[in-house]
This record gives structure tokens, C-alpha cells and sequence, in this order.
């Protein structure tokens, strides 16, 4: 249990420091997302985004078990 969060720690760290150049890729803006602004608010929900990366982690995760 404990490798599993340290595992998934150093994801998370990974995916922060990738961030950038995934955003330049258009991660995190694809046709979906529901982004909402308006004077003194900002709404934003990664829908499309979010399902994407769920079915890669879930392939390489399928993939990895077999």
C-alpha cells in the first residue's frame, strides 16, 4: 500500500512539472471543457480532459496487468 502512494506521489509531481508543455499541446482546453468567467469569478471543469486521461490511465493500467 505504501509503494502505491509513493508511486502515485511521483505522478502527480511528474504531472505538475509537465503541465506546461501539456497545456501547450492542448490539454486542458479541448472542445467540452466547460470554462465560465465572468467580472470577478472564474469557473472551470476539465470534462473532456478529464475522461481522456482516465481512459489512457486506464489502458496502460489494463495493458500493464495483462
Amino acid at each position: 500500500m505504501k509503494v502505491w502512494l509513493i508511486v502515485l506521489g511521483a505522478a502527480l509531481i511528474a504531472l505538475g512539472v509537465a503541465w506546461p508543455w501539456l497545456h501547450k499541446l492542448g490539454l486542458g482546453r479541448l472542445p467540452g471543457d466547460i470554462y465560465v468567467e465572468r467580472e470577478g469569478f472564474s469557473f472551470y471543469f476539465p470534462i473532456t480532459t478529464t475522461i481522456i486521461v482516465s481512459l489512457v490511465l486506464s489502458l496502460i493500467l489494463w495493458l500493464t496487468r495483462r
